[in-house]
């Protein structure tokens, strides 16, 4: 059966997108970084001017032509691009903090493939002010994590007939082969948002595919490239005053001054091998996470990762399963990070001492529990993954070893991709976990397989689950375990001409999930609808019909409506998003039915060029039946307003609140709880950046609770004032 599979990969030839292919020449004098596309290089750098508008239309014509030009040299790979636009005065052009350039804004991205696989892909933004935002592209995973950070130089300009911007890679950050010569890929995509938003690329992009990078063009003849050693080191000094109330309601009368400082470092011995450490990582740049309502969930909330050092190579620890969620790393006191490319084969391995002090996930097949987790570890974390043609196979590796006799977690297991033509892919991963602690002694596994088909006009997907009751994954993001599951959905696309509206899609969606006896947990069943159209409107609309089971072991059906809209009204209100849920809801701590709904809005607002705010308003409240006055039992808000002033593209103020309030009806639960409760964060940051390793930041923040009579009762303030400098050689 092995020797079956294993063939089926080798025979995968099935034909997939259609590459172009330009030789890239090289440059014979350096480029000016000053968004002027005058430089001899340019005159004789590769053009591409045929673009595909993909976002109304399936490889269409675009509204605004574009130009792209492609060359470099022994020290960076260069490109400019000609955005040419019939009203210049309507380009939005705001100016936004890194990271921050997206859909709702004139912006260009350039995604290399620097292995020419046509599977994964850096990909570095840019928006008419210069201001860079940067992602990985995961064609295996089908992500987009705009985590990962790189070097790269950028130069924009508004001209009187458009705008037009220049980028300079280092070589340095670019991860090639060494053979010689070599071929890259590559895709330009432009973000052209008016009461339509239009995306156009470099490639033709058709509505159906299974593959994004795959349809890259292919830049051949790249010859003698450097592959020399590059070193980045960026130390950091940190100095932070805070004082705190020893009792809630009290003065803050406990100050304390700290020092601090670290380092981290990147080395890359080869262009295939990049090694990565850190000395006492300071995190203080990473933005509070938004607050979400943990009222009434039954398993563990997920927060994304920003912290940088973990960010390298993460798109290789992405597989069905996620065994790897690296923030269980609470406090690394060091960490260590190896990465590269041998022929076919990728490989990372990540090991760090973490001082402890965050919570570990105890899954179970109803809910999740949470314990703490104080002792000092070591985490390991190891990935190897083998290309086939357009498949793949692999091998994950995990293990957390508490110091002393705090016992361990490890796991262990392969995952595969097959995908035997551009409409299927078929995935899996199979993972069996040892542990031992306090609390258990077991070896389990977990399984998982999907099949998706993917066409124009129809699509559909089956999938398996099966985790055993003892399956843990300390260093992974695994809330529920002990069930069976079996997942089915379909859907059917229209896409108008010449309408306003873009795509109607109406889908089914079922879903059984059993426990290890046999009893059921979940069974879900909904039909969907939706539509996207002007303004890059998109609604979504999907009645659900559940039956749950709860932590006692009561089976309860629920009925409700899942909504969502999303939409880019104007250039001073670029983004309005609103999710939710409404109808019958479950009551899950006290296990019984009742009536509610929750929301969540997102609106984005920019009066002038130079100024943005963002208000979040996320509400939930339940009702339940099973009391005298059918009466409310608790209502939740968060309530959150960002709002940022910049002053030119690398320095900005940056000013944040954010209150969580929730307030209970204790006489309606069956068990003690406060009738308020809640939160208050507040944060003032000036920043400027150079890069996003050479840095200053000069902030302050404030945190208050809300105790049982609703006051709002000074925690703690904190100053600090960080310096990071990025050495590089």
């Amino acid at each position: 059966m092995k020797r079956l599979f294993v063939l089926a990969l080798l025979l995968s030839t099935s034909v997939f997108a259609q590459t172009r292919e330009i030789a890239l020449p090289r440059a014979s004098t350096p480029v000016t970084m000053d968004g002027d596309l005058s430089d001899e290089a340019w005159k004789t750098a590769a053009i591409i001017d045929t673009f595909y508008e993909y976002q109304r239309s399936d490889s269409g014509t675009p509204p605004v032509p574009t130009t792209a030009y492609v060359t470099y040299d022994d020290h960076y790979f260069y490109v400019g691009i000609d955005c040419r636009d019939p009203e210049p005065a309507k380009i939005r052009a705001p100016y936004v903090d890194r990271d921050h350039v997206f859909g709702d804004a004139d912006n260009v991205a350039v995604l290399i493939d620097a292995r020419g696989e046509g599977k994964v892909a850096l990909q570095l933004r840019a928006n008419p002010r210069g201001i860079q935002g940067d992602a990985v592209n995961n064609d295996s995973a089908g992500s987009e994590d705009f985590s990962p950070d790189f070097f790269y130089d950028t130069a924009a300009k508004i001209t009187a007939t458009g705008w037009v911007v220049e980028m300079r890679v280092p070589m340095s950050t670019l991860r090639y082969a060494d053979a010689d010569p070599k071929t890259w890929g590559l895709i330009i995509l432009r973000n052209w948002p008016r009461e339509t938003r239009y995306t156009v690329s470099s490639s033709p992009l058709p509505r159906g595919s299974n593959c994004f990078i795959c349809h890259e063009i292919k830049l051949t003849g790249i010859t003698s490239l450097p592959s020399s050693q590059h070193l980045t080191v960026a130390p950091y000094i940190r100095a932070e005053q805070s004082a705190e109330a020893r009792i809630l309601g009290e003065p803050l009368d406990h100050s304390s001054f700290n020092g601090d400082g670290g380092v981290d470092v990147k080395w890359s011995p080869t262009p295939d091998t990049a090694i990565d450490a850190t000395i006492n990582p300071d995190f203080s740049q990473i933005e509070a996470d938004v607050a979400q309502i943990s009222t009434n969930q039954r398993f563990a909330l997920f927060f994304a990762e920003k912290r940088p050092f973990f960010l390298e190579g993460s798109d290789l620890l992405e597989t069905p399963i996620q065994a790897v969620y690296t923030r269980t790393i609470t406090s690394p006191r060091w960490g260590a990070r190896a990465t590269g490319k041998n022929g076919a084969n990728t490989w990372t391995f990540l090991v760090s001492d973490d001082r402890g002090g965050g919570l570990l996930i105890l899954p179970g097949p109803l809910e999740s529990g949470l314990a703490l987790q104080n002792e000092e570890s070591i985490a390991a974390i190891g990935r190897v993954r083998r290309e086939i043609g357009r498949s793949a196979v692999g091998m994950l590796v995990t293990a957390r070893e508490v110091d002393g006799d705090g016992g361990h977690n490890r796991v262990i297991g392969p995952d595969f991709e097959w995908r035997p033509n551009d409409t299927d892919q078929v995935a899996g991963q199979l993972l069996i976990s040892d542990t031992d602690d306090a609390r258990i002694n077991a070896t389990s596994h977990a399984l998982r397989l999907n099949w998706t088909h993917n066409k124009r006009e129809h699509d559909w997907y089956a999938g398996f689950k099966d985790y055993g009751d003892d399956f843990r994954a300390d260093n992974g993001f695994v809330p529920q375990v002990g069930f069976r599951e079996v997942t089915a959905g379909a859907g059917w696309n229209r896409f108008p001409e010449n309408s306003s509206w873009t795509q109607f899609r109406w889908y089914v969606n079922a879903q059984l999930t059993n426990d290890r006896d046999d009893n059921k947990i979940l069974q879900d069943a909904n039909v969907g609808f939706l539509t996207r159209g002007t303004r890059n409107l998109l609604l979504i609309l999907e009645p659900h019909q559940q039956d749950v089971r709860t932590g006692n072991g009561t089976l309860l059906d629920q009925t409700f409506l899942f909504y969502g809209l999303t939409m880019y009204p104007s250039a001073w209100f670029p983004n309005l998003s609103i999710t939710g849920e409404a109808g019958e809801r479950i009551d899950f701590a006290n296990s019984r039915r009742g009536r509610g709904f929750n929301t969540n809005i997102t609106a984005i607002f920019r009066p002038a060029a130079r100024l943005q705010t963002e208000v979040t308003f996320n509400h939930e409240q339940l009702d339940v039946r099973d009391t005298p006055d059918n009466g409310r039992l608790f209502s939740a808000n968060v309530e959150r307003i960002k709002a940022t002033y910049s002053f030119t593209a690398k320095s900005l103020l940056r000013v944040i609140g954010q209150y969580l309030d929730v307030e209970s009806e204790p006489g309606r639960y069956l068990f003690p709880v406060d009738r308020h409760s809640g939160s208050f964060t507040g944060s003032l940051l000036y920043s400027y950046k150079i890069n996003w390793q050479t840095l200053l930041f000069v902030g302050y923040g404030d945190d208050r609770t809300l105790d049982a009579n609703a006051d709002l009762l000074r925690e703690n303030r904190t100053f600090f004032v960080k310096v990071s400098y990025a050495l590089q050689r």
